[in-house]
């Protein structure tokens, strides 16, 4: 297994100073931990799903959550929780980056179903 962190161990070394055993068992988790993560979504996994798509249309074209719930008959939770999924799919941290995004995208201009 090559260390990410082997260019760590090489300095240390270097510089004539001793890796410890803590030191090195720390490396070698940490590498084991980032291996073992899971992967980072394909593409095809981040899609939006149309409503989701729907939600970001109308968030787009400045409509509030409660407006938004009453025009999709769904409730504000429900628009919030779509709202959430998006931002994370899209890795976003608020609703002014989702909204530039979908005017970078055009959805604002594009019609919502009713």
């Amino acid at each position: 297994m090559v260390l990410r962190s082997d260019s760590t161990a090489r300095t240390v070394c270097r510089l004539g100073h001793v890796l410890s055993a803590s030191r090195l068992a720390a490396l070698v988790l940490g590498e084991y931990r980032r291996l073992n993560e899971e992967p980072e979504p394909t593409p095809q996994e981040s899609r939006l799903t149309e409503r989701e798509t729907e939600v970001l249309r109308l968030v787009a074209k400045g409509h509030s959550y409660k407006d938004i719930a009453e025009r999709l008959f769904i409730s504000h939770r429900t628009v919030q929780n779509h709202v959430q999924n998006t931002l994370r799919k899209l890795q976003l941290h608020n609703r002014v980056h989702l909204v530039r995004y979908a005017m970078e995208q055009g959805l604002d201009d594009e019609p919502a179903e009713s």
